[in-house]
Protein backbone atom coordinates (compact mmCIF):
# COMPACT_ATOMS: atom_id res chain seq x y z
CA UNK A 1 0.00 0.00 0.00
CA UNK A 2 1.37 3.48 -1.24
CA UNK A 3 1.59 5.92 1.43
CA UNK A 4 -0.09 9.17 0.13
CA UNK A 5 2.34 12.39 0.91
CA UNK A 6 1.57 15.61 2.59
CA UNK A 7 0.82 17.32 -0.39
CA UNK A 8 -2.42 15.80 -1.30
CA UNK A 9 -3.44 16.04 2.17
CA UNK A 10 -4.08 20.00 2.33
CA UNK A 11 -5.71 20.67 -0.89
CA UNK A 12 -8.59 17.96 0.60
CA UNK A 13 -8.52 19.54 4.04
CA UNK A 14 -9.47 22.47 2.28
CA UNK A 15 -12.00 21.26 0.76
CA UNK A 16 -13.65 19.63 3.49
CA UNK A 17 -13.36 23.04 5.57
CA UNK A 18 -15.15 24.91 3.11
CA UNK A 19 -17.76 22.93 2.40
CA UNK A 20 -18.32 23.24 6.27
CA UNK A 21 -18.37 26.75 5.98
CA UNK A 22 -21.19 27.12 3.64
CA UNK A 23 -23.01 24.36 5.34
CA UNK A 24 -22.80 26.38 8.53
CA UNK A 25 -24.00 29.69 6.28
CA UNK A 26 -20.59 31.33 5.68
CA UNK A 27 -18.61 32.48 2.39
CA UNK A 28 -15.40 33.13 1.73
CA UNK A 29 -14.06 36.16 1.31
CA UNK A 30 -10.91 37.37 0.49
CA UNK A 31 -9.21 40.52 2.25
CA UNK A 32 -6.48 42.05 2.70
CA UNK A 33 -7.13 43.55 5.63
CA UNK A 34 -9.63 43.85 8.75
CA UNK A 35 -10.76 42.13 11.59
CA UNK A 36 -11.41 38.29 11.51
CA UNK A 37 -8.77 35.60 11.48
CA UNK A 38 -7.63 34.41 8.46
CA UNK A 39 -6.75 31.29 7.38
CA UNK A 40 -3.84 29.87 5.74
CA UNK A 41 -4.26 30.71 2.80
CA UNK A 42 -5.15 34.17 3.62
CA UNK A 43 -8.91 33.39 3.27
CA UNK A 44 -11.19 35.24 5.97
CA UNK A 45 -14.56 33.97 6.73
CA UNK A 46 -17.35 36.50 7.20
CA UNK A 47 -21.01 35.91 8.40
CA UNK A 48 -23.72 35.99 5.48
CA UNK A 49 -25.82 39.03 4.99
CA UNK A 50 -29.13 38.76 6.35
CA UNK A 51 -32.01 37.45 4.04
CA UNK A 52 -34.01 39.87 1.95
CA UNK A 53 -37.15 40.62 2.88
CA UNK A 54 -40.54 38.96 1.13
CA UNK A 55 -41.18 40.13 -2.01
CA UNK A 56 -43.96 42.70 -1.82
CA UNK A 57 -43.02 43.70 1.69
CA UNK A 58 -42.51 47.46 2.80
CA UNK A 59 -41.55 48.65 6.14
CA UNK A 60 -43.37 51.32 7.94
CA UNK A 61 -41.89 55.05 6.85
CA UNK A 62 -42.91 58.28 9.33
CA UNK A 63 -45.16 60.31 6.95
CA UNK A 64 -44.04 63.41 6.04
CA UNK A 65 -46.03 65.65 6.36
CA UNK A 66 -48.14 64.83 9.73
CA UNK A 67 -50.61 66.92 11.38
CA UNK A 68 -51.51 67.96 14.86
CA UNK A 69 -54.16 67.01 16.20
CA UNK A 70 -57.43 69.01 16.18
CA UNK A 71 -58.63 70.63 19.28
CA UNK A 72 -62.21 69.52 19.96
CA UNK A 73 -64.76 71.43 18.94
CA UNK A 74 -66.19 74.00 21.92
CA UNK A 75 -69.41 75.66 21.73
CA UNK A 76 -69.34 79.72 21.24
CA UNK A 77 -70.70 81.01 24.45
CA UNK A 78 -73.95 83.03 23.65
CA UNK A 79 -74.22 86.52 23.28
CA UNK A 80 -75.78 88.87 26.08
CA UNK A 81 -78.97 90.19 25.05
CA UNK A 82 -79.04 93.77 23.02
CA UNK A 83 -79.64 96.81 25.52
CA UNK A 84 -83.32 98.29 25.17
CA UNK A 85 -83.35 101.05 23.27
CA UNK A 86 -84.62 103.29 26.13
CA UNK A 87 -85.46 101.75 30.14
CA UNK A 88 -86.33 103.56 33.57
CA UNK A 89 -83.15 105.72 33.64
CA UNK A 90 -82.69 106.88 30.08
CA UNK A 91 -83.03 110.70 29.27
CA UNK A 92 -83.16 112.54 26.19
CA UNK A 93 -85.00 114.02 23.66
CA UNK A 94 -85.92 110.27 22.29
CA UNK A 95 -87.62 109.24 25.70
CA UNK A 96 -89.25 112.98 25.48
CA UNK A 97 -90.55 111.60 21.87
CA UNK A 98 -91.92 108.45 23.21
CA UNK A 99 -94.21 110.24 25.88
CA UNK A 100 -95.14 112.62 23.21
CA UNK A 101 -96.27 109.50 21.04
CA UNK A 102 -97.91 107.79 24.17
CA UNK A 103 -99.57 110.67 25.01
CA UNK A 104 -101.05 111.00 21.47
CA UNK A 105 -103.18 106.99 22.50
CA UNK A 106 -104.57 108.65 25.69
CA UNK A 107 -101.60 106.40 27.33
CA UNK A 108 -99.17 108.73 29.31
CA UNK A 109 -101.10 111.76 31.23
CA UNK A 110 -98.49 114.43 31.88
CA UNK A 111 -96.24 116.79 29.56
CA UNK A 112 -93.30 114.91 28.23
CA UNK A 113 -89.99 115.65 30.60
CA UNK A 114 -87.36 113.55 29.08
CA UNK A 115 -86.72 111.20 31.75
CA UNK A 116 -87.90 107.58 31.72
CA UNK A 117 -89.09 107.10 35.34
CA UNK A 118 -91.49 104.54 36.55
CA UNK A 119 -94.72 106.57 34.72
CA UNK A 120 -93.71 106.14 31.74
CA UNK A 121 -92.67 102.38 32.10
CA UNK A 122 -96.65 101.78 33.20
CA UNK A 123 -97.52 103.68 30.08
CA UNK A 124 -95.28 101.30 27.73
CA UNK A 125 -96.67 98.12 29.81
CA UNK A 126 -99.76 99.51 28.75
CA UNK A 127 -99.30 99.64 25.14
CA UNK A 128 -97.69 96.61 24.95
CA UNK A 129 -100.61 95.08 26.37
CA UNK A 130 -102.50 96.16 23.94
CA UNK A 131 -100.51 95.30 21.39
CA UNK A 132 -99.70 91.90 22.20
CA UNK A 133 -96.29 92.17 22.96
CA UNK A 134 -94.53 91.07 26.08
CA UNK A 135 -95.08 93.92 29.08
CA UNK A 136 -91.07 94.53 29.84
CA UNK A 137 -91.67 98.17 30.55
CA UNK A 138 -88.91 98.42 28.56
CA UNK A 139 -88.63 99.85 24.67
CA UNK A 140 -86.83 97.58 22.52
CA UNK A 141 -87.04 97.99 18.68
CA UNK A 142 -90.31 95.81 18.26
CA UNK A 143 -91.95 98.47 20.85
CA UNK A 144 -90.39 101.22 19.14
CA UNK A 145 -92.01 100.11 15.77
CA UNK A 146 -95.24 99.38 16.47
CA UNK A 147 -95.62 102.47 18.32
CA UNK A 148 -94.46 104.52 15.50
CA UNK A 149 -96.71 102.59 13.08
CA UNK A 150 -99.78 103.51 15.56
CA UNK A 151 -98.71 107.31 15.95
CA UNK A 152 -97.53 110.79 14.36
CA UNK A 153 -95.04 112.59 14.57
CA UNK A 154 -95.09 114.54 17.88
CA UNK A 155 -95.35 118.96 17.22
CA UNK A 156 -92.90 120.94 18.81
CA UNK A 157 -95.84 121.70 21.28
CA UNK A 158 -96.04 118.56 22.20
CA UNK A 159 -92.78 118.06 22.93
CA UNK A 160 -92.76 120.93 24.96
CA UNK A 161 -96.01 121.97 25.93
CA UNK A 162 -96.56 125.02 28.57
CA UNK A 163 -97.67 122.78 31.26
CA UNK A 164 -96.61 119.66 32.69
CA UNK A 165 -99.96 118.78 32.24
CA UNK A 166 -101.94 118.01 29.08
CA UNK A 167 -103.59 120.98 28.58
CA UNK A 168 -107.34 120.69 28.59
CA UNK A 169 -110.16 121.12 25.58
CA UNK A 170 -111.41 124.39 26.18
CA UNK A 171 -114.41 125.36 27.11
CA UNK A 172 -116.71 127.02 24.47
CA UNK A 173 -117.39 129.68 26.54
CA UNK A 174 -113.33 130.23 26.13
CA UNK A 175 -113.34 130.79 22.57
CA UNK A 176 -114.45 134.39 22.05
CA UNK A 177 -112.98 137.18 23.60
CA UNK A 178 -109.76 137.69 25.87
CA UNK A 179 -110.37 134.99 28.24
CA UNK A 180 -108.92 133.14 31.39
CA UNK A 181 -109.60 130.00 31.01
CA UNK A 182 -109.16 127.33 33.50
CA UNK A 183 -110.52 123.51 33.66
CA UNK A 184 -110.04 121.69 36.88
CA UNK A 185 -109.87 118.29 34.62
CA UNK A 186 -106.77 119.37 33.57
CA UNK A 187 -105.17 121.42 36.60
CA UNK A 188 -104.27 124.04 33.89
CA UNK A 189 -105.09 128.16 32.94
CA UNK A 190 -104.83 129.49 29.81
CA UNK A 191 -105.13 132.74 28.48
CA UNK A 192 -106.79 132.70 24.99
CA UNK A 193 -107.25 135.12 22.81
CA UNK A 194 -109.89 134.98 20.29
CA UNK A 195 -110.16 131.02 20.32
CA UNK A 196 -106.43 130.46 20.25
CA UNK A 197 -104.09 129.94 22.91
CA UNK A 198 -101.14 132.10 23.88
CA UNK A 199 -99.79 130.59 27.07
CA UNK A 200 -101.13 128.08 29.74
CA UNK A 201 -99.70 127.09 33.26
CA UNK A 202 -100.44 124.48 36.18
CA UNK A 203 -102.89 125.30 38.70
CA UNK A 204 -104.31 123.72 41.60
CA UNK A 205 -107.39 124.85 43.57
CA UNK A 206 -109.35 124.57 46.68
CA UNK A 207 -109.93 121.41 49.08
CA UNK A 208 -113.48 120.19 49.45
CA UNK A 209 -113.96 122.69 52.59
CA UNK A 210 -112.77 125.33 50.76
CA UNK A 211 -113.97 124.72 47.13
CA UNK A 212 -113.12 126.78 44.08
CA UNK A 213 -116.27 128.02 42.32
CA UNK A 214 -117.06 127.19 38.89
CA UNK A 215 -118.97 129.36 36.16
CA UNK A 216 -118.09 132.59 34.29
CA UNK A 217 -116.48 135.51 36.14
CA UNK A 218 -114.76 138.79 35.74
CA UNK A 219 -111.63 140.36 37.22
CA UNK A 220 -112.81 142.95 39.58
CA UNK A 221 -109.66 144.21 40.79
CA UNK A 222 -105.49 143.76 40.90
CA UNK A 223 -103.09 143.52 43.67
CA UNK A 224 -99.73 142.72 42.78
CA UNK A 225 -98.07 142.26 46.31
CA UNK A 226 -101.36 141.34 47.71
CA UNK A 227 -101.59 139.64 51.42
CA UNK A 228 -104.27 137.68 53.00
CA UNK A 229 -106.41 138.98 55.69
CA UNK A 230 -107.19 136.05 56.73
CA UNK A 231 -104.62 133.81 56.41
CA UNK A 232 -101.76 136.28 56.33
CA UNK A 233 -100.20 134.45 53.41
CA UNK A 234 -98.52 136.55 50.41
CA UNK A 235 -100.47 136.25 47.43
CA UNK A 236 -98.47 137.49 44.67
CA UNK A 237 -100.05 139.00 41.50
CA UNK A 238 -103.33 138.15 42.94
CA UNK A 239 -106.20 139.35 40.47
CA UNK A 240 -109.66 138.47 41.81
CA UNK A 241 -112.83 137.25 40.44
CA UNK A 242 -115.66 136.63 42.81
CA UNK A 243 -115.37 137.98 46.55
CA UNK A 244 -112.08 136.90 48.17
CA UNK A 245 -110.78 133.95 45.50
CA UNK A 246 -108.60 135.09 43.33
CA UNK A 247 -105.87 133.52 40.48
CA UNK A 248 -102.52 134.50 42.42
CA UNK A 249 -99.05 132.80 42.48
CA UNK A 250 -98.27 130.04 45.02
CA UNK A 251 -94.71 129.38 46.67
CA UNK A 252 -96.71 126.15 48.20
CA UNK A 253 -97.30 124.91 44.99
CA UNK A 254 -94.43 125.61 43.46
CA UNK A 255 -92.52 124.03 46.40
CA UNK A 256 -94.90 121.40 47.31
CA UNK A 257 -96.95 120.58 44.12
CA UNK A 258 -100.38 118.85 44.26
CA UNK A 259 -99.87 117.45 47.84
CA UNK A 260 -101.23 120.88 49.33
CA UNK A 261 -104.33 123.00 48.25
CA UNK A 262 -106.14 126.42 48.87
CA UNK A 263 -108.16 128.39 50.81
CA UNK A 264 -110.41 128.47 47.41
CA UNK A 265 -107.92 130.38 45.02
CA UNK A 266 -106.82 129.15 42.50
CA UNK A 267 -102.88 128.80 42.32
CA UNK A 268 -100.59 129.04 40.03
CA UNK A 269 -96.70 127.94 40.41
CA UNK A 270 -94.92 129.42 37.32
CA UNK A 271 -94.31 132.88 38.89
CA UNK A 272 -92.88 134.46 35.52
CA UNK A 273 -95.42 133.50 33.45
CA UNK A 274 -98.37 134.73 36.07
CA UNK A 275 -96.11 137.86 36.38
CA UNK A 276 -96.77 138.04 32.16
CA UNK A 277 -100.56 137.75 32.50
CA UNK A 278 -100.97 139.89 35.85
CA UNK A 279 -99.80 142.82 33.28
CA UNK A 280 -101.97 141.85 30.12
CA UNK A 281 -105.26 140.86 31.67
CA UNK A 282 -107.21 144.12 32.78
CA UNK A 283 -109.87 144.25 35.37
CA UNK A 284 -113.26 143.35 33.25
CA UNK A 285 -111.42 140.46 31.66
CA UNK A 286 -113.49 136.98 31.80
CA UNK A 287 -112.43 134.27 33.82
CA UNK A 288 -114.00 131.07 33.12
CA UNK A 289 -113.75 128.04 35.34
CA UNK A 290 -114.93 124.79 34.82
CA UNK A 291 -114.45 120.96 34.81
Amino acid sequence: MQRSSGRGTAPAVATVLVVAALAVGCRPVTVTGGAGAPDSKGVRYAPTTPAPPPLGHHPPTPARHATKPRPAHTARPARPAARPLMAVGSRGAQVRELQARLAQLGLFGRAPTGFYASVTARAVRAFQKRWGLPRTGTVRPATWRALRSQTRRPSHTELYPPTTRPVGAPDPRCMTGRVICISKRSNTLTWVVGGRVVSAMDVRFGSQYTPTREGTFHITFKSRHHISTLYHTAMPYAMFFSGGQAVHYSADFAAHGYRGASHGCVNVRDRKKLATLFTTAKPGTKVVIYH
